[in-house]
């Protein structure tokens, strides 16, 4: 596959860090976690999805995110000054519900948790070339930090990772940070790691969710995440006003 969204950066990171990668490999695993089916993911697919070039609604500046998922619930809330075109194009991923029933595919314990795969493949095969332009970076990339995976220059399209430690060497090869977990820390901390690095990315992406099932059933992921504040604009109620006929005359 010519593009695999994840950094490869990452990947010699990792490389470097052994005893990072490898701190959790042993150890009673947590019950697996239930999840829907492929065929129910593609079903409540937001068409929008399958057409990225649709997508260009601008964020707010500041904007929370609530994540629900088979780990527990955290929040994050974004800086649109950050990272402008990163925070846009999670906005516009999260409104139309990219990330439901995602799962948490890489998990290094004390660096990253990675996620933003579909469980479609039809989507994912849209959004392989629907890259946006670098953001410079303005935050350093902290633990709790919300940043988009890359590739190499200007090649950020889905896939995102939550630093799960102070990852400011990060900064200078172009992480952009667009928000933080503000609340929930200690969830993120706890998604399921058992499986590392182990599963294939080019395989979820042409495979989605029948492919983690089988061989990773106990990955964590995302039930549902949600643009939560500021509040969603209630419906407009349009009232159609009533015309009462004046009385009946009477009869001379």
């Amino acid at each position: 596959m010519k593009r695999i969204i994840a950094c490869l950066i990452f990947c010699f990171i990792a490389a470097i860090l052994p005893s990072t990668v490898s701190a959790q490999t042993g150890g009673t695993a947590p019950p697996a976690k239930t999840s829907t089916t492929h065929h129910a993911a593609a079903a409540q697919t937001d068409p929008a999805l399958l057409h990225p070039a649709t997508l260009k609604a601008v964020a707010p500046a500041q904007y929370e995110v609530t994540f629900k998922t088979t780990a527990g619930d955290f929040v994050v809330s974004v800086t649109r000054a950050w990272a402008p075109l990163g925070a846009d194009r999670f906005y516009n991923l999260v409104k139309h519900g990219f990330f439901t029933d995602a799962s948490f595919f890489r998990v290094v314990p004390g660096f990253v948790v990675q996620f933003g795969l579909n469980p479609n493949p039809k989507v994912n095969e849209a959004w392989e070339k629907a890259a946006i332009k670098d953001d410079p970076v303005t935050q350093s990339n902290h633990t709790g930090f919300l940043t988009f995976a890359t590739a190499g220059a200007n090649t950020r399209t889905t896939q995102l990772f939550i630093s799960l430690g102070e990852n400011a060497r990060l900064d200078s090869m172009g992480f952009a940070a667009f928000g933080q977990v503000t609340t929930g820390m200690d969830v993120v901390q706890k998604i399921f790691s058992g499986y590392g690095e182990s599963p294939d990315q080019a395989q979820i992406t042409s495979a989605g969710k029948p492919y983690l099932d089988k061989n990773f059933p106990k990955l964590d992921h995302i039930v549902s995440a949600i643009v939560t504040s500021p509040a969603p604009a209630p419906p407009i109620h349009h009232t159609v006003p009533t015309h009462k006929a004046p009385p009946a005359s009477t009869p001379q």
